[in-house]
């Protein structure tokens, strides 16, 4: 039988224990630090994006500071914006929502968030702190697959891991995060010759291209774990990168779509947004207020 991995119950244990640990932090709400989401314009799918996560920094007992900017706002108007967040005290994460208007640049823009504020995990710092296996904030997506799989109790240790996509966003740094545990990762991409032949290695493989269906049976082999990174509106309802029907019990465990990463990556969101507060100077600030 095919496991089905369920990334709402995962989600919602990280994101309880996240609270947990916020309370004991900061009994008093109104001291705790909290996240910046930064939106620009008004991208129906960005503002659901950033209504969701703002509502998830509250329930997590933390502080949700919301900057609002219109579409024709400048490169250096942004960048002052995101240096004035940087300075605050209480802004333990700065979220830059994605994507911007196509004349501002957003690699930049992101490389101004200093690295201990980065909860995207998305700065050049944070990339190489990754790279080098140092201490840092790693980004959401990828770290919500290395959750999925260690609560499934997936060794990641030794395995063959193939990645399907090479983003910044998920795809290089999940094959990183793989190899950072001891993995033998293969991380392929659109010119890759014989794909089937590299995915069908894999103990785990990881999908994340962006193509509606492109993975099906004959790209896998029988037993692996498969993590569908992708979600695509249809006709029909909502699917993957993976035609996951045709691996009903073929493979050992799947990711649905919906259900399985997707909402883990608001979950480690949290997660970092909590790490970031617990090393910031809000927690001086807040242990202080606290012990009086």
């Amino acid at each position: 039988m095919t496991r089905r991995i369920d990334g709402r119950a995962v989600a919602a244990r990280v994101r309880a224990e996240v609270a947990l640990e916020a309370a004991r932090a900061w009994p008093d709400r109104q001291h705790a630090p909290g996240l910046s989401t930064i939106l620009v314009g008004d991208d129906p799918a960005s503002a659901v994006y950033v209504a969701a996560k703002r509502r998830a920094v509250r329930e997590a007992g933390m502080r949700d500071f919301h900057v609002s900017l219109p579409a024709t706002v400048t490169q250096a108007a942004l960048a002052d914006t995101i240096d004035r967040l940087a300075g605050e005290r209480d802004v333990a994460g700065i979220l830059l929502q994605l994507p911007l208007p196509n004349r501002l640049d957003a690699g930049p823009l992101i490389n101004r968030i200093p690295p201990e504020k980065d909860v995207d995990g998305l700065t050049t710092t944070s990339a190489g702190l990754l790279a080098r296996d140092q201490a840092g904030l790693r980004p959401c997506t990828p770290a919500g697959v290395v959750e999925l799989l260690d609560s499934e109790g997936i060794t990641i240790e030794g395995a063959k891991a193939v990645v399907v996509g090479r983003s910044d966003l998920v795809g290089r740094p999940m094959g990183q995060m793989l190899l950072n545990r001891d993995a033998t990762v293969t991380v392929t991409h659109k010119e890759t010759r014989d794909l089937i032949a590299a995915t069908q290695e894999a103990d785990i493989l990881v999908v994340a291209t962006g193509v509606c269906g492109l993975i099906g049976r004959e790209h896998v082999g029988e037993g692996a774990t498969v993590v569908d990174v992708g979600i695509h509106r249809t006709p029909s309802g909502l699917t993957g990168d993976v035609r996951a029907s045709e691996l009903e019990g073929w493979v050992k465990a799947i990711t649905p779509v919906p259900g399985g990463v997707g909402p883990m990556t608001i979950a480690m969101l949290m997660a970092n947004t909590l790490r970031a507060a617990l090393r910031s100077p809000s927690e001086a600030q807040a242990d202080s207020r606290t012990s009086t």
